[in-house]
């Protein structure tokens, strides 16, 4: 005889439906049945030394197979621990299932340890939250996985009171259809055929909203079917494979970059705005084209209400499916005068890859030696801006990081994440020593899980873009450099995994190539001198 069903087991179930295999978190005494459900429906549960790298960590994974994340928190700190990442996982759009312990109602009416109110805080940064009851323990469940994984994604809270965990529970089988893919219609639609027809000079700023509904193989068609030059937002990099003659590659956060690609823009006579969210973008790029003077078409995700840019025609659809609906126009020649291919020169002038070493030469070196398949993460600060312009990525999702938040502490997770949902790819993390250095404890997890990541930390003891900016301002300088260079080698194999200190091109080539064949992780600190960045982002 089967055992009963409790609650927790109804949640459990339903994310293993969702593709769900992997939880991460730190449990506590409210939350033992939800990772007892979790680990009974063939989830496994990876303990984490803090929540907020279980949250990176899911992320990781999830960029690999598709499924949303789930994160467990215990009461009331557990919780808090877990706010960054959750904030992180709604402006990036990460579809996240955030499992908490509560007291049940009457006992938190006259017992105070420890409580606050988890709803309250969650709900600024989810989609939705939740409290669990035992009559709608499946339905509820349903709910949170659509709403996290509906467009926008994002993160959903599931509070569970620990009596109601346990409760028996009858599962209710309601479950949501999935939506139909909207595509543009009307007189609005024949508009746009009619401007693709006479557009000379036609751009494309496509975003990670391509990513989300699956539309990359359909950018790429229809970009080389209108020879349309493509620029991405970070996220969005390798929609079209960045050695493409017609990939312009990233932008977002580099001035340098902007200088180039920016000129562009205002030539062009048809924007054509493809899953773009512009949360990824810089303040350069708000409102950077005016739609009273030029065509601006959006095929978007989600109604525009940041209001960064405006557009002449809008059409709220699935993207892939809008791209279809615009594929209906006899291509013909365009930018009779080179000038996207002249922009590509340009920038790759510009992020040039021979510099001897600096955070340029390190990129570059990292980039030639790891195969063109390595997953790689990228923490935040200056070195995140250089490595996005700089590496090139051959499809999507080949380099993750924090792009709407921009976040530190979260590219060592992730890389976990990648490492661990398919270890038979290189995976790679690029940190700064500030990042790596506010979650150093999870390489012990690192080691205890077997994973295998290569973690190249930026050593120049300073938080570099921060300084950057702080003289550039003529400031003086405080609150920004390290008193000295700590030793992140010795951190990793202190921590179980291998550590090397390099110092030149030469050096990396040799720790990554010896980092590429070992049992365990590797900590490669290139050290580098401060002000590397300079003229170069």
């Amino acid at each position: 005889m089967s055992e009963p069903m409790r609650a927790a087991d109804l949640v459990a179930r339903r994310l293993y439906e969702a593709g769900c295999r992997h939880a991460f978190g730190m449990p506590g005494g409210e939350v033992l049945t939800l990772v007892d459900a979790l680990t009974k429906a063939g989830i496994a549960v990876h303990l984490v030394k803090h929540e907020n790298a279980g949250g990176f960590m899911g992320e990781g994974v999830h960029h690999v197979d598709g499924a949303p994340v789930i994160l467990i928190a215990t009461v009331g700190p557990g919780l808090m621990n877990a706010v960054n990442v959750v904030a992180n996982a709604e402006q990036d759009r990460v579809p996240m299932v955030v499992l908490t312990g509560c007291l049940d109602a009457d006992e938190a009416l006259t017992y105070t340890h420890q409580v606050l109110d988890h709803r309250a805080v969650m709900d600024p940064i989810t989609k939705a939250t939740f409290t669990l009851t035992a009559a709608e323990a499946d339905t509820i469940a349903d709910k949170a996985v659509a709403i996290a994984t509906e467009r926008r994604q994002g993160p959903v809270l599931i509070d569970v009171p620990i009596s109601v965990a346990d409760a028996p529970a009858a599962p209710t089988g309601r479950r949501r259809a999935a939506t139909s893919s909207v595509a543009p219609y009307g007189a609005a639609l024949g508009t746009a055929d009619a401007w693709m027809g006479e557009a000379e000079r036609p751009v494309i700023v496509a975003g990670l909203d391509v990513l989300a509904d699956g539309a990359a193989a359909d950018l790429k068609t229809f970009a080389e079917t209108y020879s349309i030059p493509v620029i991405t937002t970070y996220k969005a990099k390798g929609v079209i494979p960045e050695s493409h003659p017609l990939a312009l590659g990233g932008a977002g956060l580099s001035p340098l970059a902007d200088k180039h690609l920016l000129p562009l823009v205002e030539q062009a006579d048809l924007i054509l705005c493809i899953g773009y969210d512009p949360i990824e973008m810089r303040p350069g790029w708000r409102e950077v084209w005016d739609p009273s003077k030029q065509r601006v078409i959006d095929l978007q995700a989600a109604p525009n209400h940041h209001y960064m840019h405006q557009a002449t025609l809008s059409f709220t659809c699935n993207i892939g499916a809008g791209i279809a609906a615009l594929s209906g126009t006899r291509p013909h020649a365009t930018w009779p005068g080179g000038e996207p291919a002249a922009t590509k020169a340009v920038l790759a002038r510009a992020f040039p890859q021979g510099d001897d070493w600096g955070p340029a030469g390190v990129i570059a070196e990292a980039r030639a030696v790891l195969p063109p398949d390595t997953a790689a993460s990228v923490d935040s600060g200056a070195h995140r801006i250089l490595l996005s312009q700089m590496w090139a990525c051959p499809q999507p999702k080949t380099l993750i990081q924090s792009s709407g938040l921009c976040t530190m502490g979260c590219a060592v997770p992730m890389a976990m994440g990648l490492a661990l949902a398919d270890p038979g790819r290189p995976a790679v993390a690029f940190v700064g020593d500030g990042g790596f250095l506010m979650g150093a404890g999870e390489l012990t997890t690192a080691a205890e899980m077997g994973l295998r990541p290569i973690i190249i930390v930026f050593v120049d003891a300073s938080l570099a873009l921060i300084e950057k900016k702080q003289r550039e301002r003529q400031l003086q300088n405080a609150a920004v450099d390290y008193p000295h260079r700590h030793d992140f080698a010795a951190m990793g194999r202190a921590m179980g995994g291998a550590g090397v200190t390099v110092r030149n091109r030469a050096e990396l080539r040799a720790a990554i190539e010896t980092a590429l064949s070992a049992e365990t992780f590797t900590v490669i600190a290139a050290e580098i001198e401060r002000g590397g960045y300079d003229g170069r982002i």
